[in-house]
């Protein structure tokens, strides 16, 4: 199955250590409805021997009554799981797959391409590092490639493969790929993509997906499965914005009392001083517990148990950072909105806000402006309908302590929650906060006391200190 597989079967513990120090890379695909993007991930899995043989089995036999390949085996049937997915030929919900190369270890988000499903897309690439975005070379830039581009850029996502795909149907033409990459570029230009790499494919017969096509000698590139292995992704997270949010405080006996949670951002040292919000005391780490015993360090990602060399009231919600390394902080944000609910998103209305760990209350003051993503033009609007994005400046009950989310996405993200439902409404990410904004409004000397009251005590908004003068 694997490429590993011989040893596999001769050493299964070097096996295991030779897997859990692969990098792991999470992407997903996206595009328009029927560009093949469950078919390309399908191909993906197959040609990367990623397939049981009792599912291959299966995949054929389905094929039969729901494919929709003619009398190929329609590899889209791998990740097109729902019922209902398989009568209309389109992806619905959100599906993951999982493969592993001899250099990475894979997680696949295959999202819908209708404009009904936007919401399950947003959330697919929420915790994505690359998106492949499919295009059809029949159809070119379509209304949902530009849509799901847009929404690529806003998430954060810096690295894009713009799989050309269905080469086979335009007679694998030159000119027809360069035509859709020039069409493309140009309206990426004002995007926020560090890296957009092109190749032409097709995901049905298997062309540059994991084999080099003999079909287009002209494409001088790599194949997908090279891009998608040599691609670097690391390195994007901001080593010096350590935040660490409480999710448990673990206290077995009377001898230990340590505060859990995973690290979303930076890293923390035995040894470090620390301060915690919104109390803003300060402490030192005096250990860092896993499940395998203490280590000296922990990264992004790592879930691990802090221990402080001093005794502080530390509750679920409540964030941990270095203490020369203070985040904002702030009652009233400007935020970007995804807005998941047919009821429209209403000024005034109250509304859950879960940051992290933390829930908190709070209303949208307004709603700035609408985004038409076919045309990136700002619109006048009152509400947010379904599928809609915009910018909406919030009030909350209590004050978060966030980065921006172009700083640090671990920290500037939120759901928005409907408190008679419970469910989730809306995902946001925070701008900036709205005081920052307002001491454009005041004098020097308001500005610098200002910026001084918020280094000592860091759980004051701005407002509350202006107004209290």
């Amino acid at each position: 199955m694997s490429p590993d597989k011989g040893l596999l079967e001769t050493d299964i513990e070097a096996y295991l250590k030779q897997h859990e120090n692969k990098e792991m890379v999470r992407f997903f695909t996206c595009g328009s409805v029927d560009d093949g993007k469950s078919t390309l991930i399908g191909r993906l899995l197959h040609d990367s021997k990623m397939i049981f043989e009792d599912q291959l089995a299966a995949i054929e036999k389905d094929s039969k009554k729901s494919g929709t390949t003619g009398e190929e085996v329609d590899l889209a049937l791998l990740v097109d799981g729902l019922q209902s997915e398989r009568e209309q030929g389109i992806t619905i919900d959100v599906a993951y797959r999982y493969f592993a190369t001899d250099k990475r270890k894979f997680i696949i988000a295959d999202t819908p391409g209708h404009e009904q499903y936007t919401r399950n897309m947003a959330t697919g690439a929420s915790t994505c590092d690359l998106a492949i975005i499919l295009i059809d070379a029949r159809h070119g830039v379509q209304v949902q490639t530009r849509r799901h581009s847009f929404i690529c850029s806003l998430l954060g996502i810096k690295h894009v493969l713009i799989a050309v795909n269905k080469m086979d149907l335009v007679d694998f033409s030159q000119d027809r790929y360069q035509e859709i990459k020039k069409e493309y570029r140009e309206f990426a230009d004002d995007l926020a993509f560090e890296d957009v790499r092109f190749v032409p494919i097709s995901a049905l017969k298997g062309d540059n997906v994991v084999e080099e096509s003999a079909n287009m000698p002209w494409y001088p590139g790599a194949t997908m499965m090279k891009l998608l292995n040599t691609i670097k992704v690391d390195g994007d997270d901001s080593f010096t914005q350590f935040r660490f949010q409480v999710q448990y405080v673990n206290r077995p006996n009377l001898d230990f009392r340590g505060f859990s949670g995973t690290v979303g951002s930076g890293h923390i040292r035995v040894g470090d001083s620390i301060v915690t919000l919104p109390s803003g005391k300060e402490s030192t780490v005096k250990s860092i517990v896993t499940f395998e015993g203490e280590i000296g360090r922990a990264d992004k990602g790592m879930a691990v148990t802090l221990t402080l060399d001093t005794e502080i009231d530390i509750s679920r919600g409540e964030l941990i950072v270095k203490k020369d390394n203070l985040p904002v902080t702030s009652k009233e944000i400007n935020t970007t909105v995804v807005w998941m609910h047919e009821d429209e998103l209403e000024p005034g209305r109250d509304y859950y806000i879960k940051h992290g760990s933390k829930m908190t209350s709070g209303h949208a003051i307004n709603v700035e402006h609408r985004i038409d993503v076919n045309s990136m033009k700002k619109l006048d609007v009152d509400q947010l309908a379904l599928n809609e994005i915009g910018s909406v400046n919030f009030e909350l009950e209590e004050a978060l302590h966030f980065d921006a989310y172009d700083d640090n996405k671990a920290s500037g993200a939120f759901i928005i929650i409907d408190r008679l439902s419970n469910i989730t409404v809306g995902a946001g990410m925070i701008n900036h906060a709205i005081d920052a904004e307002d001491d454009k409004t005041y004098s020097a000397f308001e500005i610098e006391f200002n910026t001084l009251v918020r280094k000592h005590f860091p759980h004051w908004g701005a407002r509350d200190i202006l107004k209290s003068k």
